[in-house]
């Protein structure tokens, strides 16, 4: 998985590629918490995000309860895939998704 970050006073857009499961979604939760003290806009852009594991979606929900304390998050870019995994949860519910 590759995660790239965009900072633009405070505002973060993260853009994930690949696949975001048990392995490698430690490394999302490290760069949100380094990156998001004074952030009031999160956008995280899943344009080519392949796979979403529940590890994933724990980390989602992490920065989405620090976020409603701080700001907003959106979610975008969002491809069928990862759209169904999120009806079937009740992601769709919880999250901005555009």
């Amino acid at each position: 998985m590759n995660i790239n970050t965009k900072k633009d006073n405070t505002a973060l857009t993260v853009f994930i590629e690949g696949r975001l499961d048990t392995a490698t979604s430690p490394s999302l939760d490290e760069t949100l918490k380094a990156q998001m003290p004074g952030i009031s806009e999160l956008v995280i852009d899943m344009e080519k995000l392949e796979y979403l594991s529940s590890a994933g979606l724990r980390v989602l929900l992490s920065a989405q309860k620090i976020m409603n304390k701080q700001g907003s998050m959106t979610v975008r870019n969002v491809n069928e895939t990862i759209m169904e995994i999120f009806d079937i949860t009740g992601f769709s519910d919880i999250l901005t998704i555009q």
